[in-house]
């Protein structure tokens, strides 16, 4: 295979609900959640089953057709996020791509920004992807580096730095500002309560366009459907994906309102897979079990129960456990010691998960988890810590 992945561990065989199995038959707990695309946890039920039923009767047709399932996945997710319409998608990169399309396009049509011209701000360690336009909005050497030329009309403010923002935003050329509300891959960086709001206004005030990318950070990874609107912003762009598949198909969505959405027209943009009736199928049934199982309150209750027992944990660690922070089931801790090192320790007392930098894990279990299993979680970082 490629070298584009370093992988760790022994061969996983089986999932279910927060547990993975090797093929030696030893079980995990899984802290990395397929990068959050596990919010309901490992082959739920009711998703594999609308996954099953849905493919004995109808998989992909051309978007130049129709399928009788599509309009019911749309009207329920614009209902839900509260948008008048969206655009299906598989991936959560294919969402940035399609945001920042959406953003130009609605730049030039309706701002009245000269052909060519239009920029795109983003906050500095952003993560959205790999593809040429993804890499482009990076501040990691290792995104960008060699991949070059990039993509113009680009550039880069620091992360939750509202002064920044605003000298960016008062150029006239600008169309759009794209930010997680929880940076992940960066090392799950928290910004100030206010800072999303803010963000809101500004953009409101310089008449560019709020977009949230929440692939990782939607669908009750922080607590909320959208991290964003929770905290009074609702973006002009909603960007899901990830855990709107359930783990087990690709499905992501964008949504914005008709003055954003119908500025692109037929032969304009496209997915081939996007909006497929088995892909709609899924992402209903993943709708549904996060409101149903109510797995956006138990984030926000387990998430604040795994920072306390991880806060206590750290105050016997003799420092090697250096900070703990996140919001709802994102989390992550620093260590003092070498991260990948932790990691494969941690496996050995029965919990998967990866750095995202030198000395930062990532925690980010299904969002069914338990209390007890909290404490576990817990019990396992304490254990390999004194390791160290």
């Amino acid at each position: 295979m490629a070298h584009n992945y370093k992988s760790f561990g022994p061969p996983l065989t089986r999932g279910s609900g927060v547990h993975v199995w090797d093929v030696v038959g030893a079980v995990y707990l899984d802290c990395l959640a397929g990068f959050s695309a596990l919010n309901q946890g490992h082959s739920h039920p009711r998703i594999v089953e609308a996954l099953n039923s849905q493919s004995k009767k109808l998989g992909l047709v051309s978007r130049g057709l129709r399928n009788d399932i599509l309009p019911r996945f749309a009207q329920q997710i614009t209902a839900l996020f509260g948008y008048d319409k969206m655009m299906p998608a598989s991936t959560g990169m294919e969402t940035g791509e399609t945001a920042c399309k959406l953003a130009r396009r609605w730049g030039y049509d309706v701002k009245g920004i000269p052909a060519d011209a239009a920029r795109i701000v983003f906050a500095a360690g952003n993560f959205w992807g790999r593809s040429i336009a993804a890499v482009s909005s990076s501040t990691d050497p290792s995104s960008y580096g060699g991949f070059g030329p990039l993509v113009p009309g680009f550039h880069v403010v620091p992360y939750d730095d509202v002064a920044a923002l605003e000298t960016a935003l008062s150029h006239p050329h600008v169309c759009a500002f794209m930010v997680e509300p929880v940076q992940g891959e960066a090392g799950v960086i928290v910004p100030r309560p206010d800072y999303l709001l803010k963000v809101k206004e500004l953009c409101r005030k310089h008449r560019v366009l709020f977009i949230a990318d929440e692939v990782q950070t939607g669908l009750g990874r922080a607590g909320h459907l959208s991290a964003a609107s929770a905290a009074g912003a609702k973006p002009d762009i909603l960007c899901l994906g990830k855990a709107l598949g359930g783990g087990v198909y690709p499905v992501s969505a964008v949504l914005c309102d008709d003055a954003v959405m119908l500025t692109i027209q037929p032969g304009q943009h496209g997915s081939t897979w996007g909006g497929n009736a088995i892909a709609s199928a899924v992402g209903m049934a993943a709708l549904d079990v996060i409101i149903e199982e109510k797995l956006c309150q138990n984030s926000l209750e387990r998430g604040a129960q795994l920072r306390k027992e991880l806060s206590d944990v750290a105050a016997g660690s003799n420092g090697n456990l250096v900070e703990v922070r996140g919001q709802g089931l994102l989390n992550a801790v620093v260590v003092a010691v070498d991260a990948w090192s932790f990691c494969e320790e941690l496996a050995r007392n029965g919990v998967l998960s990866k750095p995202t930098t030198e000395r930062v894990i990532r925690l980010a279990p299904p969002l069914c988890i338990t209390a007890e299993q909290i404490s576990q979680l817990a019990e396992a970082i304490e254990k390999s810590l004194k390791a160290f």
